[in-house]
């Protein structure tokens, strides 16, 4: 481990971190690893899951949005700030709320993508939306309220990149260092895991969750596949995903802020039930 920086070389890397405010969130995260290489090495940097993008490299986000105008705005700057060049497809599936004015007033924004559907559809058909316009190397799915954090997106990643894995999961239960759910919600989201991975001979800890990263080849090859309209769509995603042949999973643990249906969340038991279904047909 190199940490001997002589007098000349620590005032330059002080002085270069100082000058940052006015770069883009991915030149300033390079800027910054650059220093944490040179404290602890680049090995234990990976390790703590801090690298550096490929050259050229884009992740596009697809987000559904059903009657979030509350909390979109944030969302998509969060997004922003997540020090990942990305594409952002907006996907307003019928909202009645005001949503499809800030949408509005969004457009041309170089990095936004926005299509509308003419009414309410579901989720899974506004991610089926979204993966049919995707450009970039790698897919991930974003939820439009604030219950995931996009700062997981670079971590998420990585093993993506060091060619560890074509899907990468962000679970919400393998990692003990996180707010404690609902004993209900969570004991139908694990029996629902469970029940998937004995079809898909996977041994997932999440199978609901909202981030899932995928190969951008592989969205591509099972987007006009897709069936499900509703929350269906994660068990199917899973489904097709564990059919083809030689994909490698992989699972991340991340944070996730639940918000309770007075805040609105939308899912319901008869999803639950939905996903049961789900399990035996995909």
């Amino acid at each position: 481990m190199d940490i001997d920086l002589g007098r000349e070389e620590l005032m330059r890397l002080l002085a270069d971190l100082e000058t940052l405010d006015d770069l883009p969130p991915d030149e300033v995260y390079n800027r910054r690893l650059i220093w944490l290489e040179r404290l602890v090495g680049p090995d234990i940097c990976r390790e703590l899951g801090f690298f550096r993008l490929p050259a050229d490299f884009l992740l596009s986000v697809v987000i559904p949005v059903y009657n979030e105008a509350p909390t979109l705005e944030k969302v998509i700057q969060r997004v922003r700030s997540c020090g990942v060049p990305c594409e952002i497809i907006l996907v307003d599936d019928g909202s009645t709320d005001g949503t499809r004015d800030i949408l509005d007033k969004l457009r041309g924004a170089p990095d936004l993508r926005i299509i509308f559907h003419d009414r309410n559809q579901g989720k899974g058909a506004a991610l089926r939306t979204g993966f049919l316009h995707v450009t970039g190397d790698v897919v991930v799915i974003q939820d439009a309220d604030l219950e995931y954090d996009p700062a997981e997106f670079r971590r998420l990643v990585q093993p993506i990149l060091e060619d560890r894995a074509d899907v990468v999961y962000g679970s919400r239960f393998s990692s003990n260092d996180r707010p404690v759910s609902g004993y209900w919600h969570q004991l139908v989201n694990q029996t629902l895991t469970f029940l998937s991975n004995l079809r898909t001979n996977l041994a997932l800890t999440d199978v609901e969750t909202c981030y899932k990263m995928i190969r951008r080849e592989l969205i591509q090859q099972i987007a006009p596949q897709l069936r499900e309209q509703r929350f269906g769509i994660e068990i199917e995603l899973t489904a097709r995903l564990a059919r083809i042949p030689g994909v490698r999973f992989f699972e991340r643990p991340i944070r996730y802020a639940g918000r309770t249906y007075a805040q609105g969340k939308k899912i319901t038991w008869r999803d639950g039930v939905s996903a049961l279904r789900c399990i035996v047909r995909y």
